[in-house]
């Protein structure tokens, strides 16, 4: 029994410290996973506290798995991960059973596993932890107490600190589809060899008061006593022929989309601002600099929002007031950019460079080591008017 309990504490700590640490690399990621479930349910109210949520639910994962591992107040965690894993396996249940998630970001953008692959690991994991909890009373102290209060210490502050970072700095790891290498044109294409869905046409019709569907080689012989209703297309399976990249269009007030010329400027710096909830003072020092470079050097510089007509407000009494706007669906802005706002320089469109607001300094070396590029045909857009409703 003894080396069962072992064998057990060792996995569950493993995996809890694993899926923590793998979601503490992009809080926001969670953030926005939350946001879909509350969205679904009708809880919107709830969305401005999902990155409190997500920081505390990352950290506790790390603290608890090592507080299993470490043998430390094990009384109170078992209780916290048999109620943690609980809520756990209903949420990964909820969104295997009812269909309407592909992962429930239970190993963030890093390791993106099916909601039903989550669903049967947390089963697995229940049973574990119900068993952990059973024979919580075999699980012995690693080391003294004084030393494992240190060590969880020092574990809680690295958790919050790791967070931290990487919500000012960006993440660690980027595993999204933004990240430092790609080209976003190629990204914005369906990848080779990826199946479409596959659709049947349906049927349906009328008798007795009820409705039948069927296909076109199940159509029975007494159709004619059946009173037509419809004819659909029945999804029968499920492809993948997504691209990584969706909903990537860049635009004016005219919506004319200016993507392809963005993205086939020999260089481009685009500034991504979701919103302005960080001032404009925060980093309009740095900008400052780099948009000077980039004029000096004929490199395209573009400003990409969800609020262009804030955005033109917003920086109307900087030094880069004539930079070009573009709109962006939120959802591509925050694949984009883990930070907000956040600079990439792009070579005929893969990203060479990705930063964070605090860190434009490190781009602007980069500038600076580019050759002068020809004059830079600008994008046509209508200017903006300064009494246009802010585009969300």
């Amino acid at each position: 029994m003894k080396a069962a309990v072992t064998i057990a504490r060792v996995i569950v700590g493993i995996l809890f410290i694993f899926s923590g640490l793998v979601k503490a690399n992009d809080p926001l990621g969670l953030s926005y996973k939350m946001q879909e479930f509350f969205d679904l349910w009708g809880m919107s109210q709830f969305n401005s506290w999902t990155l409190t949520m997500s920081v505390i639910m990352n950290a506790f994962e790390i603290i608890a798995g090592f507080a299993l591992l470490l043998g430390w107040r094990i009384k109170l965690f078992s209780w916290l991960l048999l109620l943690l894993i609980i809520f756990f396996t209903f949420l990964t249940g909820y969104a295997f059973l009812s269909g309407k998630f592909k992962n429930c970001g239970c190993f963030g953008d890093c390791l993106l596993i099916t909601a039903k692959t989550s669903f049967l690991k947390d089963i697995l994991l229940l049973a574990l932890i119900s068993f952990l909890f059973w024979q919580r009373e075999k699980i012995k102290p690693l080391f003294s107490n004084r030393t494992n209060t240190i060590a969880m210490l020092g574990i809680t502050i690295l958790s919050f600190a790791l967070q931290w970072y990487t919500l000012n700095y960006m993440p660690l790891a980027d595993c999204l589809p933004f990240k430092k290498g790609n080209n976003i044109g190629e990204k914005m294409k369906i990848p080779v060899g990826a199946l479409p869905d596959s659709f049947a046409i349906v049927f349906v019709y009328e008798k007795g008061g009820k409705e039948f569907e069927f296909s076109a080689l199940e159509l029975p012989a007494d159709l004619d006593t059946y009173k037509f209703v419809s004819r659909k297309d029945k999804l029968i399976r499920k492809g993948n022929a997504e691209p990584p990249i969706k909903g990537f269009a860049l635009s004016g007030v005219s919506d004319i989309d200016s993507t392809q010329i963005v993205l086939a400027h020999p260089y481009a710096v685009l500034l991504f601002c979701e919103d302005f909830s960080i001032p404009v003072s925060k980093w309009e020092k740095d900008f400052a600099a780099l948009y000077s470079e980039a004029k000096t050097k004929n490199i395209p510089a573009y400003l990409v929002t969800t609020q262009p007509a804030k955005a033109v407000e917003e920086i109307k009494s900087t030094s880069f007031a004539g930079i070009q706007v573009f709109k962006c669906d939120y959802t591509a802005i925050r694949t984009a950019a883990r930070t907000n706002p956040a600079i990439l320089l792009l070579q005929k469109g893969s990203i060479i460079n990705k930063e964070s607001y605090k860190r434009m300094k490190n781009v602007l070396d980069v500038l600076k080591k580019l050759p002068a590029q020809q004059t830079v045909v600008p994008v046509l857009q209508e200017p903006l008017p300064s009494d246009t409703t802010n585009n969300n």
